[in-house]
């Protein structure tokens, strides 16, 4: 645990990409294998569950550093963060542990079987043996709130440093549904065994938004251009007699979608595909809002009457694999004629559609074709250069997405809370509220689109205005009103406005408006009627 804390705390004490690699890169040349797995289970993450309530351990760090626990909730939010809150008000400790990182995981899940003495016991134990760092990191173990300032793209790239292998490679290996329980350093790293998951997708390739005029990518016949959908990205393999479905964010969603096992019947083994699901409407033959498909996202298991109301399909962007072999460094021009012929075939009512390519002669009649995506419910254009392989994360040149611009709406904040980290003394979250006659009707939250600069500035605000307090909520005098951006609205019976909003963000602090000329509950009734 000592060398793992020592690493976290190089992560900590610098900003620098290539520093933070180095730190990484070290602690996967020296430590032992079973803490380097769990190192990467931990930043790619694999997170152990959580076994102890938050609850619980504020009320037992209380008792430990002898405060009172009202004492303790009032020092959380000045500090920001409840791992280091609970490893700053503990006394110190009486002694040291000389266990890893992988023997104090194992003692934590092991207290899965046992009774709360037993675990408060445990925990107590535990923290008067850890010195201050080492006790932070326990207790980011203990909450699984673990965010250390790396991403696993950064991760994998210093695991690349340290072990010579290709980093396009170790990001392969290390996707799918493996455990520091189901595989070890030497098979998921060493010497992986490439048909020991065949569930294992491929890393994803993202697309930058593009910002500048279309125009200067050059000739429009160089670039494929098809929509983009409003759904649940991902990819549909089929290997070995069984079919799997991954997201974006590596979440094994096969059980969710049932009907997708048809595509076993018509589409041969070894074949991988990048695609989007949506909610779909066979007979206008167009997907449905993504409120259709949400209900479905988070159930293992799908009712009935909820596959018939928001049957999917999957909407294919790409092929990845063919035959059993990676086509991933052929041309897109390649893998799409493949992907087309596979559709062709497929028969009637099969779920699975080619995402239809956007013809156009000129940028200017794709940007004509741009401007009816929401109509058609779809988000704007993906461009995708022909001649371009399928790369992995998120790489500028290739493959752009063209969205239309946001809905916005401009809105009343009247509540506000202190957001948490290293914003945990500003006041970032905010309720906005819309005119309903004389009444202001809360309808959202955001909590993104400022500057520090402004932030601080509001925060000045708040702390001067408060009217009431609920909690860490405060209630302020409807004064400043915010341009609320956002990509779709859509109904929702759970909200006291009837509205709710996909993806708001502040767009603007409106300074020069005054609160009288905020939008109203019908504005936005209006923008519902015509885009949910």
């Amino acid at each position: 645990m000592k060398r793992f804390a020592a690493m976290f705390t190089r992560l900590d004490q610098t900003n620098s990409t290539k520093a933070k690699t180095e730190a990484l890169a070290d602690y996967f040349r020296d430590a032992t294998e079973a803490d380097k797995l769990w190192c990467i289970a931990l930043l790619s993450g694999r997170r152990p569950r959580r076994t102890i309530t938050t609850t619980k351990l504020r009320e037992w760090a209380a008792e430990r550093a002898g405060i009172p626990l009202w004492l303790f909730e009032a020092c959380y939010p000045v500090v920001g963060d409840l791992s280091e809150t609970i490893a700053l008000v503990l006394p110190p400790n009486t002694r040291d542990a000389e266990l890893s990182l992988a023997e104090w995981i194992a003692r934590l899940r092991a207290l899965d079987a046992e009774d709360e003495e037993a675990r408060k016991t445990a925990i107590l134990d535990a923290w008067d043996s850890l010195g201050p760092v080492e006790r932070f990191v326990f207790n980011k173990l203990l909450t699984g709130g673990w965010r250390m300032g790396v991403s696993q793209k950064l991760m994998t790239r210093a695991l690349a440093q340290a072990t010579g292998i290709d980093e396009a490679e170790l990001t392969h290996r290390l996707m799918g549904d493996w455990t520091p329980d189901s595989v070890t350093w030497q098979t998921l790293i060493e010497a992986p065994d490439p048909t020991a998951d065949l569930s294992r997708p491929y890393p994803f390739y993202l697309a930058y938004q593009l910002e500048d005029a279309p125009e200067d990518l050059g000739d429009v016949s160089d670039w494929l251009a098809e929509r983009k959908w409003d759904g649940i990205r991902g990819q549909v393999i089929l290997r070995g007699g069984a079919h799997w479905l991954w997201s974006r964010g590596e979440d094994l969603m096969t059980d969710r979608f049932p009907e997708l096992a048809r595509l076993r019947d018509f589409i041969p083994e070894g074949t991988v595909i990048d695609g989007e699901v949506l909610a779909w409407d066979a007979e206008a033959a167009r997907p449905l809002p993504f409120a259709r498909l949400q209900p479905r996202i988070g159930r293992k298991t799908v009712p009935k009457k909820l596959l018939k109301e928001a049957p999917v399909i999957v909407m294919a962007y790409d092929l990845l694999e063919w035959g059993g072999e990676d086509w991933r460094d052929r041309p897109l021009s390649e893998r799409r004629a493949q992907l087309e012929t596979l559709a062709s075939d497929l028969p009637e009512g099969a779920p699975l559609r080619l995402s239809p390519s956007v013809e156009a002669d000129t940028w200017a009649e794709l940007t004509e074709a741009r401007s009816i995506s929401r109509e058609i419910g779809a988000e704007g254009l993906m461009l995708k250069r022909r001649a371009a392989p399928y790369l992995a994360g998120r790489k500028k040149g290739d493959w752009w997405k063209w969205k239309v611009d946001p809905l916005t709406i401009d809105a009343v904040m009247i509540y506000a809370q202190a957001g948490s980290g290293r914003r945990a003394t500003l006041y970032t979250d905010f309720t906005f509220a819309v005119w309903d006659g004389d009444a202001l009707v809360p309808f959202t939250k955001a909590y993104s689109g400022l500057t520090d600069a402004e932030f601080r500035k509001i925060t000045a605000w708040v702390r001067k205005n408060t009217t009431d307090r609920f909690g860490p909520v405060r209630a302020v005098k409807p004064h400043h009103v915010f341009e609320i951006a956002f990509e779709g609205i859509q109904e929702s019976p759970r909200h006291k406005s009837g509205v709710a909003l996909r993806f708001p963000r502040m767009a603007r602090w409106r300074q020069d408006k005054p609160v009288s000329e905020a939008n109203t509950l019908d504005d936005l009734k209006a923008m519902l009627a015509q885009y949910g």
